[in-house]
């Protein structure tokens, strides 16, 4: 058999992050020229050898710390110097720092030995400047650059180091001799600079937008989750290198660290509790990429939000502005409604009005071809992308039996979708005295009936809605996580709401750490399959948050209660995915090895499962705020400080039996 290109996998990997740069590396600091290791710029990577040497050999790692955004510091033994007792004497640190145009680091050699210690330390160093898209791939990479001394370039992109003290070899190894006094330490630094004219994005010049509320809590795993979580979201923040400079959320590392339509979104909207600051930059810049003529090869359409931009000699397969989305479109309507709820500005959303109508345009007139009432999506080209919901791989959407559904695939959430939008967007055309409000509460009343004559299908564990209608209007049978994303919509009564809540919070789809992608009674389910058993942190907080609204607390809790448990395995630091394993079969979640971490809806999870727990929930332009927290108080006792509504800071404190207290709100708020 012919060998594969296989993706290089990344669970082990330890990443730092500050975008647009990232940094993947051994968990001993060490970036060898393998797999996806080194370091990337704007999706080129920029360094592809960082291999430390003290004497020739490479020290034995202990420990990696993050240190906040953009740094992490990695301690090694070198166990062959300093004293000859059993006790290590010298110990290695390197401090890894993201700054906005490349990267510092310094490497200390600490001894306690009772003499000096003598030793050269080399740094070996190279950097190919390949595209992001073939690492990914897993195919041989063609080396770019060309070096002279400690500059490496090629096409638009440089890459220069200097470093205080240092010879350099002609391989460019940087060398360093150390002595080290008795019970002192020597440290020496590095710097790498990346010069990229090309570069699609670039750290932002502003502050944050969101606050950092402070949070204490029973359960100390929620106060851990909530501050890394928090760390990475701090990091992932990007602007577009032309344009007004609006900031966004990369969607992740290593792969997608640039601005995605639908990931970016979510990542806003599930962090509005802490501001609508993130919200606004992510509207206007996708506004500003609104698509505005039918394109068949980009999936352009007037008025829809795109999937993903990339700069243009990435080698990727797809178009560099691409608008494979079915949702996008659809959520950025919500994100807008939802932002003007927790108290974006009058003037900051009517600025964004012309944007709605086009959305809505799209809705109408673009997003159902065949005219049947549902959205539906299919790749005219087969260059694309052949599923395009958040569950986005080629064999995602699947019958109960195991049968890939074909297209044109209209998808389960993507209804419930629309049909919020179309109320979200009524209610902002009729605030704002725009006409058409009427119209889309017609639209989402005839939607609800639609689907409920065409969705609802009999299982094994009784009746839900299907995954999705395939080509030929056939319900695609199998349970899935989709059918979370319905509830609190409105698109469900109160009892089919509490039977897919049942369901979402039955053992086949909840028995692992999370809520499963899909149920373990469905013939395709595999626990590391990407779309089809596994869990998605993202998917689990949404639904925690969703149960919550709709008003079925245990369910919540169940869910809510696996993702903490899989934040603690993993360090607090969320990934993208894991596997869907039994809870009771390990203990522990199994990674799935080609999860992209930090990624932004990942580490945004973190924040709905806090906003859940205390169900803080204004609508600003109304003047009221409601609290929900979870009944009896699943979670423990969880007090928040530092929430945002509007310009105003918040303080929520839920009590051991569920009583909750609400400070802070300005005269201009009631509680309902």
């Amino acid at each position: 058999m012919p060998d594969r290109n296989l993706q290089p996998l990344l669970h082990d990997l330890i990443s730092t992050v500050r975008a647009p740069a990232s940094v993947l590396s051994e968990p001993s600091g060490q970036i060898r020229a393998v797999g996806v290791q080194g370091m990337f710029h704007a999706d080129v990577r920029v360094l592809s050898r960082a291999e430390l040497s003290l004497d020739g050999r490479s020290v034995e790692s202990v420990a990696t710390s993050p240190l906040g955004p953009g740094a992490t510091a990695f301690v090694g033994l070198a166990r062959w110097l300093g004293d000859s007792g059993p006790d290590p004497t010298v110990r290695v640190t390197r401090e890894r720092r993201l700054v906005p145009t490349g990267l510092d680091e310094t490497i200390t050699v600490t001894s306690t030995a009772a003499q000096p210690v003598t030793t050269e330390l080399s740094l070996a160093l190279d950097a190919d400047l390949a595209p992001i898209s073939p690492v990914k791939s897993g195919r041989a990479v063609e080396r770019r650059a060309e070096r002279s001394g400690l500059r490496w370039a090629a096409g638009d992109v440089s890459v220069t180091v200097t470093a205080d003290g240092a010879t350099h070899d002609d391989d460019g190894t940087l060398r360093w001799p150390v002595t080290v006094p008795p019970r002192s330490s020597v440290t020496v630094s590095w710097r790498l600079r990346v010069s990229d004219a090309a570069a699609l994005a670039r750290e932002p010049a502003t502050a944050v937008e969101w606050s950092r509320p402070t949070v204490t809590a029973d359960d100390r795993r929620i106060e851990r989750l909530a501050a890394r979580s928090l760390d990475d979201l701090e990091s992932l923040r990007l602007r577009l290198s032309a344009g007004a400079g609006d900031t966004f959320l990369g969607a992740g590392v290593p792969w997608y660290l640039t601005l995605f339509g639908r990931d970016s979104l979510w990542a806003a909207r599930m962090l509005l509790p802490l501001g609508t600051g993130i919200a606004e930059g992510t509207l206007r810049v996708l506004a500003a990429h609104t698509g505005t003529r039918v394109d068949r090869n980009t999936g352009e359409a007037p008025g829809k939000i795109l999937h993903e931009l990339r700069r243009a000699d990435t080698e990727a397969a797809l178009p560099a502005a691409y608008f494979g989305s079915v949702d996008s479109t659809l959520l950025w309507i919500s994100l807008l409604h939802d932002a003007w709820r927790w108290g974006m500005s009058p003037a900051a959303v009517e600025e964004l009005l012309p944007s709605l109508e086009a959305a809505l345009g799209w809705l109408g007139d673009h997003g159902d071809a065949d005219g049947d009432g549902f959205l539906e999506y299919i790749d005219e080209t087969g260059r694309g992308l052949a599923n395009q919901g958040w569950k986005d791989s080629g064999d995602s959407i699947r019958f109960r039996t195991g049968e890939i559904a074909t297209a044109p695939i209209a998808l389960v959430e993507v209804q419930g979708y629309a049909y919020e939008a179309a109320l979200h967007g009524a209610a902002l055309l009729d605030a704002f005295d725009r006409p058409g409000g009427e119209r889309w509460r017609a639209y989402a009343d005839a939607m609800a009936d639609r689907f409920r004559e065409k969705f609802w299908v009999d299982g094994p564990a009784g009746a839900h809605p299907a995954l999705a209608l395939d080509g030929d209007k056939r319900p695609v049978d199998a349970l899935t996580s989709n059918i979370g994303h319905l509830l609190g919509t409105g698109l469900l009564t109160a009892k089919e709401s509490a039977q897919v809540a049942d369901l979402l919070a039955s053992d086949a789809m909840a028995g692992g750490f999370g809520l499963r992608t899909m149920s373990t009674h469905d013939a395709a389910f595999s626990p590391l399959s990407y779309h089809c058993g596994s869990v998605w942190a993202h998917d689990t907080a949404i639904v925690v948050d969703r149960l919550a609204r709709a008003g079925h607390p245990a369910a919540a809790a169940t869910l809510a209660s696996g993702l903490l448990a899989a934040a603690e395995s993993f360090d607090y630091q969320l990934p993208e995915l894991f596997g869907g394993d039994d809870r009771t079969a390990l203990g522990r979640p199994v990674p799935y090895p080609a999860a992209c971490r930090p990624q932004a809806w990942a580490a945004a999870a973190g924040v709905t499962l806090l906003h859940a727990a205390v169900g803080l929930r204004p609508d600003v332009p109304a003047g009221t705020v409601s609290v929900a927290p979870l009944p009896d108080a699943p979670l423990g006792a969880v007090a928040v400080r530092g929430l945002r509504i509007g310009d105003a800071s918040v303080d929520v404190s839920v009590a051991a039996d569920g009583a909750a207290t609400v400070t802070g709100l300005p005269a201009s708020l009631r509680l309902a």
